[in-house]
Order: structure tokens, then sequence, then C-alpha cells
């Protein structure tokens, strides 16, 4: 049987803290303990589909040091096409067939594609159809790809927000006013439940657990009523209105993206109360900081881990973290169950004994 010698790897999705540690302890494990020749791929599909394909041929030299430290991907990365519908001068084609011959002129024995769900299911499909190798590793801020504990980014994400309560904490306390903060959250609150205990928020809304507007006064008003002048309320921008209403930005080229629910909040509070609100919304700042210690050990422990699978020709498998230590599962199970926030997550029940309002909850 044949030993896997040439491997690429990809990064997909958007960028986060941990991807460059990843990448490293890919190719150190791939030419230390097997020899392989390993390729970086830029701007994730787009480089197997451009022709020659954009590859670089990956060396030690690459890696001193400031690589594992730096936020995002220096491979580059790609969020918005779908190569089974990719956009072109107004019109949709498909690139499927580019993507994979490209995958095949550089003969690759196997590709390590880094993403969330939405680029894992893409890269499975594209393998399914091309017969190509691959062997998947969990990225994304939200921590919501089920069937891993913990994915590469979230540890990153959570420490940003939570420095950045920690820095409104005292300017909400000199003005007397309430702090809001909107972090991100596509469809899960972990960011926002997480942050917000480290934190001490006093108000934590995610989009899993249904709140009133009502219900934030109360806990304000009861703060004042203990001579407690300012608060700290963060909030995930997945989480809706009142009437359940998602709060969208709209741009220049039609793109629609989450955004906006922060001064939502601080509307309906200052319309019903002399409280003074302001709003940060950190936005990408949780993408491109440098990543935490737990995201480098643990984009380090995955990174090593799929080398294995490949060397033993484990393909369409994902790495994934569970009880303490790294386990791998097909991709398609890896992505099938979602993980969102649950009402018995010890982190709620934790919050409300901190006597965090986190919404209406009985």
């Amino acid at each position: 049987m044949s030993k896997i010698k040439k491997i690429g790897i990809l990064t997909s999705g958007g960028d986060c803290g941990g991807l460059n540690a990843a990448i490293r302890s890919i190719f150190f494990r791939a030419k230390t303990k097997y020899n392989m020749d390993v390729y970086g791929i830029r701007d994730g599909t787009i480089g197997l589909a451009k022709r020659p394909p954009d590859v670089q041929k990956l060396t030690r030299n690459i890696f001193r040091g400031y690589l594992l430290r730096q936020g995002g991907t220096f491979l580059g990365s790609n969020n918005k096409d779908n190569p089974f519908k990719f956009q072109k001068k107004g019109k949709i084609i498909d690139t499927s067939k580019l993507i994979i011959e490209g995958y095949k002129s550089l003969n690759l024995d196997g590709l390590i594609i880094i993403g969330g769900d939405g680029s894992m299911k893409i890269l499975k499909k594209l393998a399914m159809k091309g017969k190509m190798n691959i062997v998947a590793i969990p990225k994304t801020i939200d921590n919501d790809v089920g069937a891993t504990e913990n994915s590469i980014g979230f540890h990153t994400a959570i420490d940003v927000a939570t420095q950045a309560l920690d820095n409104l904490q005292s300017t909400a306390a000199s003005h007397r006013r309430s702090m809001i903060l909107e972090v991100m959250g596509r469809d899960a609150g972990h960011i926002a439940l997480h942050a917000g205990i480290a934190g001490g928020a006093d108000v934590i809304l995610i989009p899993e657990i249904k709140y009133s507007i009502k219900g934030i006064i109360n806990k304000l008003n009861e703060m004042k009523e203990n001579k407690i002048q300012h608060s700290l309320i963060i909030v995930a921008e997945a989480v809706k209105k009142e009437n359940g209403l998602k709060v969208i930005q709209k741009y220049i080229n039609d793109e629609k993206r989450l955004g906006g629910i922060g001064e939502y909040i601080a509307s309906e509070i200052m319309k019903k109360t002399d409280i003074e609100c302001r709003v940060t919304t950190l936005g990408h700042v949780q993408r491109g900081a440098p990543p935490t210690a737990n995201d480098r050990i643990l984009a380090s422990a995955f990174g090593v881990y799929a080398v294995d699978l490949l060397a033993k020709k484990n393909f369409n498998r994902m790495v994934a973290w569970n009880n303490r230590r790294v386990v791998d599962v097909p991709i398609d199970k890896g992505i099938k169950t979602y993980r969102n926030v649950k009402r018995n997550d010890p982190l709620v029940e934790t919050a409300l004994s901190l006597g965090t309002y986190i919404g209406d909850i009985k």
C-alpha cells in the first residue's frame, strides 16, 4: 500500500485565532514524523480553482515564532462563495470541477481542511464528487459544531469579549451608565454567555433564551435600589427584537448581515427609563486578535491528530475534542448536530446563581 507523501492544507470560512497554530502543527507533524511534503493552498477553494493552483510549499523557515502568535490565517480564507454556486459577473456557475482538477493537478495524496460546519459540508461534497482524500479540523468562534466540545477560535473570542467588558466597567461606573456590548454569535450564544460570566455582566442576552425589555429594566432597577448606578449588558448579535424580528444591516451590494441589536436594546431602555446607555459592537475584533494559549494548544493537538489520520488513510473524518482528549468522527456526523446553549447548560445555572438576568426563565 502506497504511503501518503504529499498533502495540502486550506483554511475556509471566517478567520479566527489559532488557525496559524494549526497549520504550523500540521507541517511539523507531517514533515518530522512522516517526511511528507506540505502545501498551503491560498484563499480556500479559490486557490485550487486558479490556474495554476495558487499554492505555497511550506518550509520550516515560515514558522519562525511570529506565526504562532498571529491571528487570522497567513494562507488566506474565503467565506463568500459556494463553489457549486459561484457568482461571476452576475452569473452563477459551478466551479467544483475546477477545484477538483486543481487538487489532482497537484498530485496531492490528501487534504486537511480547517473550517466551520458550512465549509465542511461543501468540501465533503467536493471530496465525494472528485474522490478527494480529506480530513477536517473544526474552527468557529461560535463553538456551534455539535460533535466537538471546543472549536479553534472560540476561546480567543471569549477573551476579547471579556477584556471589552473589563474596559467598559470603569467607564460605566464613572458616568453611572449602562454599557451594552454586542458580540458575535450567528445562532448560538456561547460567546455572550461565557464572556458575560467572566466579565461580570449584569444582563446576558442570547438567542436561545427569550427575554423582555421589562425583565431587563426590572434587573437594572433592582440594582439601583441596591445603590448600584451602573451596569454591564452583553448581547449576542443573533438575539431578536422583543417582537421576534431579527436586526439586520443592509449594505450597498445588497449583502445583509446581523447587527444592531445592541442599539435596539439601548433605545428601548432609554425610552422607558432615565438610564443612559452606550453601545459598543466588537465585530471582527473577536476574529483578528492574537490567539489565546487555549486556542494555540487545541489547534496544535488537532493538527497532529489530523496528520495521523491522513497517514493511516482514515479519510472523511473530523477531529474533535471530547472528555479532555482528541478523537475523530465521520465528517457527516461532526456537522449533523448543532451545538447551541440549552436551558440546562451548567453555565446558564451559573449565571442565574450570580444574580444575572439571562431572560425570562421560570
